[in-house]
């Protein structure tokens, strides 16, 4: 895979808690030739049901915070206009593969990469590979707070922290001349079992 030149848009959604989820919150950060650029989009976004108590403990958005917001058909086509045929990265990016393509039947990006994927592979040794500790394992979740003026659990700064995750993950893999696990770890990848 040719990473010179090559865009990314880091995706991280929060979402409402009800069945089927909504997004709350949307953020992506872009990642070109393996570096992290301030092209930053972040949106909250009005979901037709109420936030559950229970995620907005998590995230701490409510429905007051989103009741002026667009709701996502108001903000399809600028996302339209940015992640259209475009390479995305998510931790655990199914998840916003899943809940995007719900609200964008029509999107179709061109690769979908995994970084819970890529760490599980490169840094096996770890205890857990959820964001937080792989960020904290890299020594990125200064950096990602700073860059984003947030925290944790927000879309913004997990964003943030994915693609700054995602930069060392992918230079280590380069490193060790096994950029074949880039390719592994697009969901969308010819070699993946049918997860969508």
């Amino acid at each position: 895979m040719e990473l010179d030149r090559k865009q990314f848009w880091v995706i991280d959604v929060e979402g409402s808690g009800q069945q089927p989820p909504e997004i709350v919150e949307m953020a992506m950060v872009e990642v070109m030739n393996l570096e992290v650029t301030p092209n930053v989009r972040h949106w909250l976004v009005r979901p037709k049901s109420p936030i559950s108590p229970h995620v907005s403990r998590i995230h701490g958005l409510t429905d007051e915070d989103v009741r002026d917001a667009p709701s996502l058909t108001d903000i399809e086509d600028d996302l339209m206009t940015w992640l259209e045929g475009a390479a995305i990265v998510g931790h655990n990016v199914k998840v916003e593969l899943d809940i995007l393509r719900r609200g964008l039947p029509d999107w179709a990006p061109a690769m979908a990469v995994d970084t819970l994927r890529l760490a599980r592979t490169l840094l096996p040794d770890l205890s857990s590979h959820s964001l937080e500790r792989v960020g904290e394992a890299l020594g990125r979740a200064e950096e990602a707070a700073r860059r984003s003026g947030q925290r944790h659990h927000s879309a913004l700064f997990d964003a943030t922290l994915t693609a700054l995750v995602f930069v060392d993950l992918a230079r280590l893999a380069l490193r060790a001349g096994r950029a074949d696990l880039l390719a592994e770890a697009d969901l969308l990848g010819s070699a993946q079992p049918k997860l969508l």
